[in-house]
C-alpha cells in the first residue's frame, strides 16, 4: 500500500476558537479514516488580510493512504474540508474584490490544504502547494515544527 503525507493548516477567530479546532480535527480523523500523525503547538496569531479578531491556528500533518491520482485525492479531500467547515458553522462564499483579489473574512474554521507528498496539484479550484504559504507566519511557524526532511528536501524555498 502507498502512503502519502497529507499537510493541512487550521484556523479559527470566531467562538470557542480551541473548542472549533479540536472538533475539527476529530470530523478530520473520521473523514480521513485515521488519526493524525503529528499536530504543531496551537498558536494565537493576528487576522491576515483583514481586521478581525485573533486566530488560534495549527497545522497537521495526516499519513493517508494513496487513491487516484493526486488531482482526485486532493479534490476529494477538498471536498472534506469545506463539508468540516459548513458543518462547524463557516458560511462564507469566496469573495474577491474589484480587483480580482480574495476578500477575507472572520471564521469559526478555516481548513487549507498545504501540502499532498510532494506534488504540485494546479487545478480549478486547488492549488497544491498552497500558494500561499510562503507569505503567512501564522502557517510557516506551525508547519516548521511538523515538517518531515522530505517535505523540506522537496521545497526548501518555504523553509529558509
Amino acid at each position: 500500500m502507498a502512503f502519502v503525507s497529507l499537510y493541512l493548516g487550521l484556523g479559527s477567530n470566531q467562538g470557542n476558537r480551541l473548542q472549533n479546532l479540536t472538533r475539527a480535527l476529530d470530523l478530520l480523523d473520521k473523514g480521513l479514516g485515521c488519526h493524525y500523525t503529528s499536530l504543531s503547538r496551537i498558536i494565537e496569531t493576528k487576522a491576515w488580510g483583514f481586521k478581525g479578531d485573533k486566530f488560534l491556528n495549527a497545522c497537521v500533518l495526516y499519513r493517508i493512504f494513496r487513491k487516484g491520482t493526486p488531482e482526485e485525492q486532493g479534490m476529494e479531500i477538498l471536498r472534506l474540508c469545506k463539508e468540516i467547515e459548513r458543518s462547524l458553522g463557516r458560511d462564507d462564499e469566496v469573495e474577491t474584490d474589484a480587483d480580482g483579489k480574495r476578500v477575507y473574512h472572520n471564521r469559526t474554521i478555516d481548513i487549507d490544504i498545504l501540502f499532498y507528498g510532494n506534488e504540485h496539484i494546479d487545478i480549478e479550484g486547488l492549488t497544491v502547494p498552497h500558494p500561499l504559504i510562503g507569505e503567512r507566519d501564522f502557517v510557516k511557524i506551525p508547519l516548521a515544527e511538523i515538517a518531515k526532511p522530505s517535505l523540506r528536501t522537496a521545497f526548501p524555498e518555504l523553509f529558509a
